[in-house]
Parts: structure tokens; C-alpha cells; sequence
């Protein structure tokens, strides 16, 4: 393995195929590297607009030897590729970004918290649940809690509210008694998230803090910068920027983090890729997240996150696509693409579900007013609901 960074012209591999991966891709090949992607679902988003496809499991040998001979530098776009699918490639010689034992530790919320931990960041009050017997034990001042299971959970999945024991043991039998997580829930002001990248020689550029709200467990709305203090955003740019380095991270790495309403911020979770509340980097950052995943990867400097837009995005779920009657037909893009300042990125899924991720808008203008009120015009229009 060579420490020289891999040059525009060169092959850079991706294991996931999802939108993440997409727009990886045409950051790639803006930049003139050609993108091979390792995929099993044959009508990826990523795999569409990749010049190569390797239609495979992401643990087939033959697979994973043929994207090792043509690119010297591997990177994901999801957080559950497995971390065993890395090592083999590290095996042969070839540059994962991240690596493997990132992976692994991002892969187990309770790992992952103790990691947290251990970089001297602040997380919720949490407890293992491995039996019955652990939620017995559980004492009346964890309640009310979450419990989430360990492994595999995302967009909300996973995750069951408990008030007391009862709730809790029911809980945990519906989530088949599995490797469980229990998380005492707190006095909640604002959910925030801060991308950071960082590449092998150490360099690390750290993104505004965007300020995010879910709905049924989704990202639905991403403002960019928060509407937090001076003070909060450094603060969380500075465990962001903690974890990476303690870490020894190298891609693109979102730490996602509650403001309680005392002011205080605590770390909730990592996502070792980019992140859909990054998604406004594209439009109103000099160097978008996925530009930085493809520099830190490349070993080349890595480039400027600063916000040169203010910014609103509005996540663009399968609903959208469905009438009163159930049926499908297309959202009426010409009317909110004559709002000014409004960008639209679609996925290139070809069958929208309910709740399934079909694309984003962003909403880019020169003051934050400004660029949410395009948003919530945007949000008429498609009969999206904002936060105030």
C-alpha cells in the first residue's frame, strides 16, 4: 500500500449502492475518478450512474477480489457493509475508508456509546439489556427510556419508548430479545448533527452544525447553520472533531447530538458515511461532504466546509408520489422549481413506497428568513409540514 495520493483518472470503489453512494459517485466523476461499486440490488441508484457495477453480496470473495485488483482505494455508504467485507479488502492491499475496526465500533450502540465515552464526550445514561433478568434490574429512575436494539436499527427502526419494567420486558420480547440498548430519555431542545472529514495525514475540516427534525423516525427538515449559540455550535463542532481524531477516522463521519433543554449537548450517534442531514453541503458549502469523502479517500487535502448559502432541506419521502386514491403519479416539480434559490436532487428509484427516501430539495439563499421561507413555500406546495 502507497502512502501517494490517488489521482483523478484512477478507480475509487464504493460497497452500498443507496443515494449516499450516488451522489458520492458524481462527486467522483466531477472530479474526473471513475467509480465501481459493489452492490447486490442490480437497479442501485448508485450503480446507475457508476461507470462500473459489481452486482454481488457485499461478502462474496470473487467479488470483492475483482473490485481489490481495480481500485486502490475502498469507501462505504452505509453503516451496516460489513466490517468483514473491509478487512478482506485491507488484506489485499487496499485503502478502506474507513477501516474496518471504525466500522465495527459504529456498528453496536453500545459500543459505539462506550467509544463516546471514552473520548471524553458526554452521552445519555444507558444500560445493556442482554435477558429478562437485566430489565428486572433496571431501577425507576432510567424511566421514561428507549430501548433500542444494538445493532442494525435506522430511520427510527428498532427503537420502542418504555415507561416502567412492564413496558420494558414487553419491549424487549418484541424486539425478539436481541443484543439491546436501554437509553434514559432527556429534557430534549434540539436534535443537531456536525459532519467532520478527516484524511490519513490528520487533517480534519469540521461543517457548520445543522439543526435536524424527524418525522416517524426520519429526517424530514435539515437546517443549515443550527439556530443554537455561538457557544453550543462550538461546542459540538468540538466533540465532532474529538471523535474523529480519537477515532483515527478517515472519510466523511456524522456525530449526531441532543441539546437538552439546560443547554447542555450529548452525543447520541455516529454514522460512519455521510449523512442526510449533510445532504445541503452540496449546494451551500464550497466543498460538499461527498467531494470531502472522495478527498480524505484519495489522500488529498481535503477541501473548505464553509457555508457560503444559508440553507433548508426538505427530505423527499415516496409519499409524495401517492395520490389521495393510492395511485401514483409525479409530484408537480414545475411549480416549486419556480421558487428561486431551490435545488432538486431525485434519487433515481424507480418505485416510490411510503417512507421510502426518493430525494431531497434544498432551499439556498443569502439570510436564514430567506431561505426558509422558500422552504416553506416549497413545503406548501407539496404538503409538507415545517418546523416553526
Amino acid at each position: 500500500m502507497t502512502d501517494k495520493p490517488i489521482l483523478p483518472g484512477s478507480w475509487l470503489g464504493l460497497l452500498g449502492g443507496g443515494q449516499l453512494g450516488r451522489m458520492f459517485a458524481q462527486a467522483a466523476a466531477t472530479m474526473g475518478y471513475r467509480v465501481c461499486v459493489l452492490e447486490p440490488d442490480p437497479n442501485a441508484p448508485a450503480a446507475v450512474v457508476a461507470e462500473k457495477h459489481i452486482c454481488a453480496p457485499y461478502t462474496d470473495e470473487k467479488a470483492l477480489e475483482e473490485l481489490a485488483s481495480l481500485c486502490p482505494a475502498v469507501t462505504t455508504e452505509f453503516e451496516n457493509v460489513p466490517a468483514q467485507a473491509l478487512e478482506f479488502l485491507a488484506s489485499k492491499g487496499v485503502r478502506t475508508s474507513p477501516c474496518a475496526n471504525a466500522v465495527r465500533v459504529t456498528q453496536d450502540r453500545f459500543d459505539e456509546k462506550s467509544f463516546i465515552r471514552s473520548a471524553l464526550c458526554p452521552v445519555a445514561p444507558h444500560l445493556l439489556i442482554l435477558s429478562d433478568h437485566d430489565c428486572e434490574e433496571v431501577t425507576p429512575d432510567y424511566f421514561p427510556a428507549i430501548l433500542k436494539t444494538a445493532r442494525l436499527g435506522y430511520d427510527g427502526k428498532g427503537q420502542i419508548t418504555v415507561n416502567d419494567k412492564r413496558e420494558l420486558l414487553s419491549a424487549f420480547e418484541k424486539l425478539g430479545r436481541v443484543r439491546c440498548v436501554l437509553e434514559k430519555r432527556l429534557p430534549l431542545f434540539k436534535e443537531v448533527s456536525v459532519i467532520a472529514a478527516r484524511n490519513r495525514k490528520g487533517e480534519v475540516s469540521v461543517y457548520p452544525v445543522c439543526e435536524n427534525y424527524h418525522r416517524n423516525g426520519i429526517l424530514a427538515v435539515s437546517i443549515m447553520p443550527a439556530r443554537v449559540d455561538e457557544e453550543s455550535a462550538k461546542n459540538a463542532r468540538a466533540i465532532a472533531e474529538r471523535i474523529i481524531n480519537k477515532l483515527d477516522y478517515v472519510g466523511v463521519l456524522c456525530t449526531e447530538l441532543f441539546v437538552l433543554a439546560n443547554g447542555q449537548l450529548v452525543a447520541n450517534e455516529l454514522a460512519p458515511r455521510p449523512h442526510n442531514s449533510g445532504h445541503a453541503t452540496i449546494d451551500a458549502c464550497v466543498c460538499s461532504q461527498y467531494e470531502q469523502q472522495v478527498r480524505a479517500m484519495a489522500d488529498l487535502p481535503l477541501g473548505s466546509s464553509e457555508q457560503i448559502s444559508k440553507s433548508v432541506m426538505l427530505n423527499l419521502l415516496g409519499d409524495l408520489w401517492f395520490d389521495e386514491n393510492e395511485e401514483i403519479r409525479e409530484p408537480h416539480w414545475e411549480s416549486v422549481l419556480d421558487i428561486p434559490g431551490l435545488k432538486l436532487h431525485l434519487y433515481g428509484k424507480k418505485q416510490p413506497r411510503h417512507g421510502r427516501k426518493m430525494g431531497h430539495i434544498t432551499c439556498i439563499a443569502s439570510s436564514e428568513e430567506e431561505a426558509m421561507f422558500k422552504a416553506q413555500m416549497a413545503a406548501r406546495l407539496l404538503g409538507l409540514e415545517l418546523p416553526e
